[in-house]
């Protein structure tokens, strides 16, 4: 069969496909880098028109990475789609889903137990990064938590997924974003591929 076998003409040619089908020209050279990365992990080129890139957000996302602050993941999925090779301070990516006190908590309050992962983060959530890929409810929870007087993130990678939630939270996020920077995709589309391709391209494809 006849295809393009080498690993790096196939990004290349990847990466200028999007170019050539995607309409970039809104976002900065830094963000073109993040939305190329979420699109290649989607296939969708029509993704830009429903992300949402705030002001700021790049730069303190960087910050964090580069003063090697912890990146605070909703999903296992998550964490395994970073390239951590790529985290120049050796980032810790911390996700505690599958800690037994996060089914505690959700118990003891009525409430899922990735939103009683994020209870968990607090000791070490102000300044860090959060990637959430899959949970509508880690999103919801971690708002509310900040509105309760919690620490706060130096920024937001929201890509929560699905049917029931992820628009809203995000929608939610993107009306009020608590005075932090952020990344969204507008309604129900999202996942843990495209909130690990954020991190991976503020990590090694940054102009």
């Amino acid at each position: 069969m006849d295809y393009l076998r080498d690993p790096q003409a196939i990004y290349a040619r990847s990466f200028a496909i999007i170019r050539e089908e995607a309409n970039l020209s809104r976002f900065s050279a830094e963000e073109q880098a993040i939305a190329i990365r979420m699109i290649h992990a989607c296939g969708m080129t029509d993704l830009v028109d429903d992300l949402i890139i705030s002001s700021g957000f790049v730069d303190s996302a960087l910050a964090a990475l580069r003063a090697g602050k912890p990146i605070f993941v909703d999903a296992e999925m998550v964490k395994h789609g970073v390239i951590s090779r790529t985290l120049s301070a050796q980032n810790e990516i911390i996700c505690m889903l599958n800690d037994l006190r996060a089914r505690e908590i959700g118990i003891a309050q009525g409430i899922t137990r990735s939103a009683g992962a994020v209870e968990l983060w607090q000791p070490e959530l102000q300044d860090a990064l959060v990637a959430i890929g899959n949970a509508p409810t880690a999103l919801f929870h971690l708002l509310e938590l900040i509105d309760g007087g919690g620490p706060k993130p130096a920024a937001i990678i929201a890509c929560p997924v699905g049917f029931v939630g992820a628009a809203e939270s995000k929608a939610e996020l993107a009306a009020n974003s608590r005075g932090i920077p952020f990344i969204t995709i507008k309604r129900r589309r999202g996942g843990s591929a495209m909130a690990a391709a954020v991190v991976n391209a503020l990590a090694g494809d940054m102009p």
